[in-house]
């Protein structure tokens, strides 16, 4: 209902939610990235009172707010849970809070006292803009002052049904900047206390029904996720050698095996004792699954007289990695009488300085490749429309002209869309102009991309052409890992001109500048074993303004959540702009590979970027493809750690 408790949800989960008691609805959802904590993104529905004026488009008026909750003590046999909560701590602040909260279960029961300020307290907090703040902090002893008491006590008498009351503290009457106040809380309401019931139908639902203010009956519906539990179970099709090969040759059986377990590029050269093979993986998410499946393939097939295996792995026809292991230990893994952790361990890992052999590819992949993903795009807070979208698909189509180059031609459809505008573009439109360029068919990328390898371990990535949906030009990269990759350092530029929306093959004349340029220092910090990282990101953005663009992301089982928050000199907008001047970009991402949802392994992954569309500050070209994201899991510390993981194999 209205309190919070101390509780959080189990690490690695996910909540979808809707909520609605007069005259509020909210929308959210709450993630546990780590433990003990939750991060909870709302939108509040503010039914009945119109978000610009009434009749149009937009609709009620609705509001933004990311909340955070940390569990810093564990409930034990004595000791109580106790949390820390912070409500909207930034921008309009509507409903921000800052709260402790303690709860104590004593089966059936389990009861919650807290203590809050803003809300929950005797005034509301100010609007702080682009400012955090945190009066807890700050000042705690205003925060005890204007902070008030809350309780509850919860009834369970089995895990499907629930039963509430609570007493709630909140003054709407007294919630000035509040912009339900004036037309439905005149007068306090007639009760702090409510009541409620949940209800779990079955294991991922619950519903809710309760009796709130002693006037209003609130509904309530939620969906929990693991993330990174396949909604589909993934099934691998298995290559069974028909008996009319085994007699034959004994190389070109281990290209078909390979062939058919998905892998390309097949390549296979013999050297006294030592069997070389070079593959690519376009088929499996993770890069240990797909050299497993070679393996356990192959294994049966390779000669005694076969000492040592050797596997060149290739990605955009760049070497990778390099695997070495002994026959006989791949023969006593497939037999099961070595585990995964301790074939792993008797094998070799290289990165850096690959001696990569010269192979005759009697199996080569076609020079054309094919790629697609799934779209969504949410545009939030429009004025002629709060909710924005557009749902279709991104394509491409390459074709590889030798090693490291591809022409890619690639277009976007989306069937539904709803995307339009009533805001006129900003003083310097690098990106508030984009809604001219979208279409239901689109001309996304037209482009010729290079990609190098140079000893030790230094990526560089040329591409020019039609880079993106707005720009074309040339983009320059340049990468390499450190400390065998939990650190990724680089440098990046680009010098583009932007694309005229009427005619895709066309630049667009009269344009406020006559080129855009970009110039960056990319650094990223990975931390494996949290399976998190963070990406700084400064230089030169498009619209001029200089600064820098902090990310901090987090994987789970292979989906990827990340925030992003940028400092700029806004100064080079003009003082009239009052948009962007002052603002920091800033959003979130979430990236959920396909493989999760259609039931077969695929390298395939499902993007999805949330943030203002209509600001031009800190904003950088697409790339096709960023070196850091090709880098990253062919790192020495993250093969470490993925082939011991037991869910890269499933």
């Amino acid at each position: 209902m209205e309190i919070p408790t101390a509780r959080v949800m189990k690490k690695h989960t996910f909540r979808l939610g809707i909520d609605q008691v007069s005259p509020y609805r909210y929308y959210y959802g709450t993630i546990s990235p780590i433990e003990s904590l939750e991060i909870n993104g709302r939108i509040v529905q503010i039914l009945g009172v119109a978000g610009f004026t009434s009749g149009d488009d937009y609709g009620d008026y609705k509001d933004k707010a990311i909340d955070f909750k940390y569990q810093a003590i564990k409930e034990s046999k004595y000791l109580p849970a106790f949390s820390v909560g912070i409500m909207d701590p930034h921008g309009t602040r509507l409903y921000a809070s800052q709260y402790l909260s303690f709860s104590k279960q004593i089966y059936p029961f389990d009861f919650t006292v807290g203590y809050g300020n803003g809300r929950f307290g005797r005034k509301p907090l100010s609007s702080e803009g682009e400012i955090w703040k945190l009066e807890i902090m700050s000042d705690p002893v205003t925060w005890m002052k204007d902070s008030q008491l809350f309780w509850g006590v919860q009834f369970s008498p089995s895990k499907e049904y629930s039963f509430m009351a609570e007493f709630n503290p909140i003054q709407y009457h007294n919630q000035t900047q509040d912009p339900a106040r004036r037309k439905y809380f005149d007068t306090p309401v007639p009760s702090q206390y409510n009541f409620g019931a949940r209800w779990k139908p079955i294991k991922d639902a619950e519903v809710g029904v309760s009796y709130q203010r002693g006037d209003k009956v609130g509904v309530h519906y939620s969906i929990p996720f693991e993330i990174g539990k396949p909604l589909v179970p993934i099934f691998n099709t298995e290559y069974i050698e028909a008996k009319d090969y085994k007699g034959g040759d004994w190389l070109k059986r281990i290209e078909i095996a390979l062939l058919f377990s998905g892998l390309g590029d097949i390549g296979i050269k013999v050297d006294r004792k030592t069997l070389y093979i070079g593959m690519s993986n376009s088929t499996y998410f993770y890069n240990m699954k797909a050299l497993l499946i070679a393996l356990k393939k192959i294994g049966p097939i390779i000669p005694e007289e076969i000492e040592d295996v050797i596997i060149i792995l290739r990605e955009n026809d760049l070497p990778v990695l390099s695997f070495h292991a002994k026959r006989f230990d791949i023969i006593d893994y497939i037999d099961g009488r070595l585990t995964t952790g301790e074939f792993f361990h008797l094998s070799k890992f290289e990165t850096e300085h690959l001696s990569v052999p010269k192979f005759t590819r009697t199996m080569k992949e076609s020079d054309l490749a094919f790629g697609y993903k799934p779209h969504f795009s949410l545009y939030l807070n429009d004025p002629t429309g709060f909710f924005k979208g557009m749902l279709g698909a991104l394509g491409w189509a390459g074709y590889k002209i030798w090693d490291g180059g591809m022409v890619v031609g690639g277009i976007g459809f989306f069937p539904l869309s709803d995307i339009s505008t009533k805001n006129e573009p900003l003083s310097n439109p690098v990106r508030s102009d984009y809604v001219n360029y979208l279409d239901t068919l689109v001309f996304d990328k037209f482009l010729f991309q290079q990609m190098n390898r140079f000893e030790p371990q230094i990526y560089s990535k040329l591409a020019f052409g039609i880079l993106e949906l707005e720009y074309a030009g040339l983009d320059l990269e340049i990468a390499k890992p450190f400390f065998d990759g939990r650190l990724l350092a680089g440098l990046s530029t680009s010098i583009v001109k932007k694309r005229d929306p009427d005619n895709p093959l066309q630049l667009k004349k009269n344009d406020p500048k006559e080129h855009y340029s970009t110039s960056f220092v990319n650094t990223k910090i990975n931390f494996p074993e949290s399976e998190s990282a963070l990406a700084i990101k400064y230089g030169k953005f498009l619209a001029g303004d200089v600064g820098t663009r902090v990310t901090v992301s987090k994987s789970i089982n292979g989906v990827e959540f990340s925030v992003f928050y940028s400092f700029t000199d806004t100064s080079v907008f003009p003082p009239e702009d009052t948009v962007n001047r002052g603002y920091h970009d800033k959003g979130f991402e979430f990236k959920i590979p396909l493989r999760f949802l259609s039931g077969k392994d695929t390298k395939t992954v499902f993007p999805h970027k949330l943030s203002p569309w209509t600001r031009d500050v800190a904003q950088d070209i697409d790339h096709f493809t960023p070196l850091f994201d090709f880098i990253d899991r062919n790192t020495k510390v993250f093969i470490n750690k993925d082939k011991n993981s037991g869910i890269l194999y499933k």
